[in-house]
């Protein structure tokens, strides 16, 4: 038998759909916390705010014998007015982010389930870093911003590339496509 330390295992299938349960709601709670507070230092504490009052968690869930093990990834939505929807707090796990889709399954259901909801509009602040991600998703920038002490891009998406989803707590399944590092 071959020792592998647990890193070393990326789950090969993960399901992308809206938390309901409230393992997934601690496990996307925990996930910000490690990537916001304590890897990129944007917060001191927890990153919560009075949006989580409001806003739609959605999860990336790794699998483990076909079953829900571990949320890897997250992202929140939420309407602050009719018709105009938000995407904050998206968040890979560090040793998921090779896996390579998951942010971008993310955001796919992020905004078809806006859309799924009458979204006219549907924007997001963006770390600078990532633009490219967003663009490569019919995402255009609208203006520059710093946020928390960081250089963010204003976005927002081309609706017409994202169909609605009625439902996201159904979501899908996505499987992993590993990238270069």
């Amino acid at each position: 038998m071959i020792w592998l330390p647990p890193s070393a295992f990326v789950s090969p299938e993960f399901l992308i759909r809206a938390a309901t349960e409230r393992w997934e709601l601690t496990g996307a709670a925990s996930l910000r916390r490690r990537v916001f507070v304590e890897e990129q230092r944007l917060f001191t504490g927890h990153d919560r705010d009075e949006i989580d009052q409001l806003a739609l968690p959605l999860v990336a869930i790794s699998t483990l014998a076909a079953e829900p093990a571990e949320v890897v990834g997250t992202v929140r939505i939420h309407e602050p007015s009719p018709g105009i929807w938000w995407g904050s707090r998206l968040a890979v796990a560090e040793d998921h982010r090779r896996v390579g889709r998951l942010g971008a399954e993310l955001i796919r259901l992020a905004v078809s389930t806006a859309t799924g909801r009458g979204a006219r509009e549907f924007h997001a602040h963006v770390q600078i870093q990532n633009v490219p991600l967003f663009r490569r998703l019919h995402w255009q920038v609208i203006d520059e911003v710093m946020l928390h002490d960081a250089p963010h891009a204003h976005m927002l998406a081309s609706l017409s590339h994202y169909p609605p989803i009625p439902d996201p707590a159904i979501g899908w399944s996505a499987r992993a496509s590993a990238r270069r590092r």
